[in-house]
């Protein structure tokens, strides 16, 4: 019969906390989203899009027939989230591929927007971002990506927390919304939103103000998506997890852009914007609240 010595129990005991750690450790991951049918569904027209490599990445379509869309399983409050997405290559103009949040709350909803804006061959995409607060939008601003979105996959994201959103192209910022509720400015943190992502037709504005059409002869269109992730507080959920200060999204350091990230988004407002509704004189004379409060 063996006998156990001191030292052997110790070394069973560290094989036994090293076998755990690594269990739990892979539990964590595996628990994260590995395909699109974890996380998402399938909004309209299922027969427009296709899941590729085992469903960890997909197609969007569309054609003459229809667009197509996809939603997250559950909204969230607060958090981050972002995918890579390669856009519709060539003559893309008339089409919209639209990255956003919702809380699909009808005349009262919240809503942070991406819309990649189709453009005729050799044009710079555009990149409309908007922001919807108790059912009051009309924020637009463009910035003219700075590469070809369509080539190769870029990483976007939109970052929420109770201080800011923060809509970032491959980590660099281009589009702010700062919490001024202090000013008597409405700021979205009441409602929790779902993920969505659309490809359809929108020719009669989304490229020069609708004056390029659609070119149905180059359909169907494309559009590829893969790495989804989405961390933040699922609704319904904990109770206490969107007010908890402890989530990392609400720590010191995200509370505002940092110094490099405040240079980066100057440098995209300075050499990319092409649009603001802030400095739109037609549409607003005086400048909105939250434009004069900085955004």
């Amino acid at each position: 019969m063996a006998t156990l010595t001191c030292s052997s129990l110790k070394n069973s005991a560290f094989v036994l906390i090293l076998v755990y750690a690594l269990t739990f450790s892979f539990s964590l991951v595996s628990a994260r989203p590995a395909t699109f049918l974890q996380d998402f569904k399938i909004a309209w027209s299922d027969s427009h899009i296709k899941q590729l490599d085992g469903g960890r990445g997909i197609q969007l379509i569309l054609d003459q027939n229809s667009g197509c869309g996809f939603a997250s399983r559950s909204k969230y409050l607060f958090g981050r989230v972002s995918m890579k997405i390669k856009l519709v290559p060539g003559d893309s103009a008339g089409t919209v591929t639209a990255f956003y949040m919702n809380s699909d709350t009808d005349n009262v909803r919240d809503e942070l927007d991406f819309e990649f804006l189709g453009n005729r061959t050799g044009q710079p995409y555009t990149v409309q971002t908007n922001v919807y607060v108790h059912g009051k939008g009309d924020k637009e601003q463009r910035v003219n990506l700075w590469f070809d979105p369509s080539a190769d996959f870029h990483t976007y994201t939109i970052f929420w927390n109770h201080h800011q959103a923060v809509f970032s192209v491959d980590g660099i910022p281009i589009r702010v919304y700062k919490n001024n509720e202090a000013k008597g400015i409405p700021f979205p943190k009441f409602q929790p939103m779902g993920v969505y992502s659309t490809l359809w037709e929108a020719d009669d504005w989304a490229t020069r103000g609708g004056l390029e059409k659609i070119n149905w002869s180059k359909s169907p269109f494309y559009a590829y998506y893969k790495d989804f992730d989405i961390e933040g507080c699922a609704m319904p959920g904990p109770a206490n997890c969107a007010s908890n200060p402890s989530n990392w999204w609400e720590g010191p350091s995200y509370q505002q852009l940092s110094p490099v990230q405040a240079r980066q988004y100057r440098w995209v407002r300075m050499n990319h914007m092409i649009y603001d509704y802030c400095t739109d004189k037609s549409r607003n004379p005086v400048p909105p609240p939250e434009c004069r409060a900085g955004i």
